[in-house]
C-alpha cells in the first residue's frame, strides 16, 4: 500500500520540474504583426498624462517633451510633464475642472487640484513649441506644464 503513494510522489515532482516542456509552454510564442504590436504599445501608454496613471490627457494635447520629470520617493512622487497643443487655454481649464474632481481631485485654488495628499497644479508655460502631431491655433497653441507633488 505504500508502493503507490510514494510512486505518486515521484511522479508529481517530475512532473512539477518538468511541466513546461511537457505541456510545450516552455518556448510558446505567438507572432504578433508589427501593425497590431504598435497599437498595443499605444494602448498600453493609455491617455494619462506621462509619468502619471490618474491624470487624464485632453484630447488635442500630446506630449511636448521627451520624458517626463519623474521621481518616486518614500514622501510621495513627484512629476513634471509638459504637454501641448492647438487647444485654447480656456479649454483646457474647462476640461481638467470637469474631468479631475470625476477622479477624486478637489480643486482648492486657480489651477491647482488635491488628491490623497497629493497636489497637482496646471501651469501654463511661454515659449513652448506645440507637439508636431498636434494642430496648431492662430497663435499658436496652448502649452501645459502638470506638476504632481506630495502635499
Amino acid at each position: 500500500m505504500t508502493a503507490l503513494p510514494a510512486m505518486l510522489r515521484a511522479a508529481s515532482a517530475a512532473f512539477l520540474l518538468a511541466g513546461p516542456a511537457v505541456a510545450g509552454l516552455g518556448s510558446f510564442l505567438v507572432p504578433i504583426p508589427p501593425a497590431l504590436a504598435a497599437q498595443l504599445v499605444v494602448a498600453d501608454s493609455g491617455p494619462f498624462v506621462p509619468g502619471t496613471t490618474d491624470v487624464p490627457v485632453m484630447p488635442g494635447l500630446a506630449s511636448a517633451e521627451s520624458e517626463p520629470l519623474v521621481f518616486d520617493k518614500p514622501g510621495g512622487r513627484i512629476v513634471q510633464a509638459v504637454l501641448s497643443g492647438g487647444v485654447p487655454r480656456r479649454a483646457v481649464l474647462a476640461f481638467y475642472d470637469q474631468t479631475l474632481p470625476q477622479l477624486g481631485w478637489r480643486r482648492t485654488a486657480d489651477r491647482v487640484f488635491v488628491r490623497d495628499g497629493e497636489e497637482l497644479r496646471l501651469e501654463f508655460p511661454q515659449g513652448i513649441q506645440p507637439a508636431k502631431a498636434a494642430q496648431t491655433t492662430k497663435d499658436g497653441g496652448t502649452a501645459v506644464r502638470f506638476t504632481l507633488t506630495p502635499r
